[in-house]
């Protein structure tokens, strides 16, 4: 199931970090490198695994590469919080009950 790859990816810290820095906008596995302790091997495999998960997208323009983050991961990521929207406000509303019929 593609959401497992989702979270999979995202559970990792290094690859959160990668996935915040390209929310600013589309940039070069060096760039994205910039402030990171990492080899660019590792960036590579980074990136492989966000690509694979369908949060990251490349472009490329002769020999340069680019990536941004794909919207396609982002409405799996939103598709998936939707079906727990409903669940919390019915939830929140039992919890206010119990703790008014506790304070009586």
């Amino acid at each position: 199931m593609i959401e497992n790859d989702v979270f999979k990816a995202l559970a990792d810290p290094t690859r959160r970090a990668i996935f915040e820095k390209l929310a600013s906008g589309s940039m070069n596995a060096s760039a994205l490198r910039d402030g990171m302790h990492i080899s660019q091997p590792a960036m590579s495999q980074h990136l492989h695994v966000l690509r694979d998960a369908k949060l990251v997208r490349e472009e490329r323009h002769g020999r340069f590469v680019n990536y941004e983050v794909d919207p396609e991961g982002l409405a799996l990521i939103a598709g998936w919080l939707t079906k727990y929207r409903a669940y919390w406000p019915a939830r929140i509303d039992a919890l206010r009950d119990l703790l008014k019929d506790m304070g009586q």
